[in-house]
């Protein structure tokens, strides 16, 4: 369901909006917010409710790991985007699930016209790390369509 009301979208979304993800914010275009749900080091893996405000999306990146990692994602309220290096774009809405491998380009983030979150579950593995690479263009994002 697509939600272009803010508090609409809050009474919805069942994880909560968290905090401006300030310490990210220089890798999306637009305003992302962040509500972890486990605590850093003291659960097995860390998970976090990350909300996107219409049109945001974070940029390229690539979730590397020499053994196991990369990231899931499980779509929890409004309607966003997953897009590969190289493939189509996936729709995403409420109960959608991701599973991206780690060593794949990628970006996700909300339609243009609609508030979007998911869960982001980073999987564990050997000598993980975050690549961010370049932002997604107006260009790019515009041609999307849905």
């Amino acid at each position: 369901m697509k939600y272009s009301d803010k508090k609409e979208f809050e009474k919805a979304n069942k994880f909560g909006l968290g905090a401006p993800n300030e310490a990210f914010a220089k890798y999306f275009v637009g305003n992302s917010f962040l509500n972890p749900l486990t605590e850093a080091g003291k659960a097995p893996i860390f998970i976090a409710n990350v909300t996107f405000e219409p049109g945001c999306r974070n940029n390229w990146h690539i979730h590397h790991a020499s053994n196991g990692g990369g990231q899931m994602l499980i779509c929890t309220c409004g309607e966003g985007w997953y897009v590969e290096e190289g493939k189509e774009p996936v729709s995403l809405s409420e109960g959608s699930f991701v599973y991206i491998k780690p060593e794949v380009k990628h970006w996700h983030g909300a339609k243009a016209d609609s508030w979007f979150s998911h869960i982001a579950i980073e999987v564990p593995g050997e000598n993980c790390s975050n690549e961010w690479l370049e932002a997604v263009t107006d260009e790019e994002y515009s041609k999307l369509e849905g």
